[in-house]
């Protein structure tokens, strides 16, 4: 289990795997839409789903852990905003991948990791057919806009870390990397 002075390797191991896991998705999703590379589209489904598997037992983890304790003493503000900054990312971590998820179901797309079909697709003529139109356009909307949104989050919960570790040098860093802290 999670201590103030260290985190357990399990703890830095799901963080890390979550991090990069969402960053690469994100990168590849971001260069799929500007692109329209449609050929990667089965490997990002099929990765999410991989991915979203870690963040579900990542988010039972930290369910058991709760969240980081501080390593040192802090504002009320301050410890608010890093409470709500943490519970938004483990919130939006779930989330995008279920609007994912909702909308290639919907658009008849299909999801599954790689061979294996979890959600059937909807094809005729060589075009997918959807299931629900709407539900389509709301996922795609959701996952894009969740999408940027987790990114802008990750890069601010990424500045508060180094702010942490050289500025405040608290090691609050050093135990996000696996090392205990005095």
């Amino acid at each position: 289990m999670d201590t103030v002075k260290k985190f357990s390797a399990v703890t830095v191991a799901l963080h890390w795997l979550v991090a990069l896991g969402i960053l690469g998705l994100i990168a590849v999703g971001i260069y799929m839409v500007e692109t329209e590379s449609f050929h990667l589209y089965h490997i990002h489904k099929s990765f999410g789903l991989l991915v979203f598997a870690v963040i579900l037992v990542r988010l039972t983890w930290r369910w058991r852990n709760g969240l980081p304790q501080p390593v040192r003493a802090m504002s009320k503000v301050e410890h608010h905003n890093a409470v709500a900054a943490h519970i938004v990312l483990l919130i939006l971590t779930v989330v995008l991948p279920i609007t994912g998820m909702i909308y290639s179901g919907a658009s008849g797309n299909g999801f599954g990791i790689f061979s294996f079909e979890i959600f059937p697709s909807r094809y005729a003529n060589g075009q997918a057919i959807p299931f629900s139109q709407q539900w389509s356009d709301l996922g795609q909307a959701a996952h894009g806009l969740l999408g940027y949104l987790l990114l802008i989050l990750i890069a601010l919960h990424a500045a508060a870390a180094l702010k942490h570790h050289l500025l405040d040098k608290d090691g609050t860093l050093l135990r996000m990397l696996g090392r205990r802290i005095d």
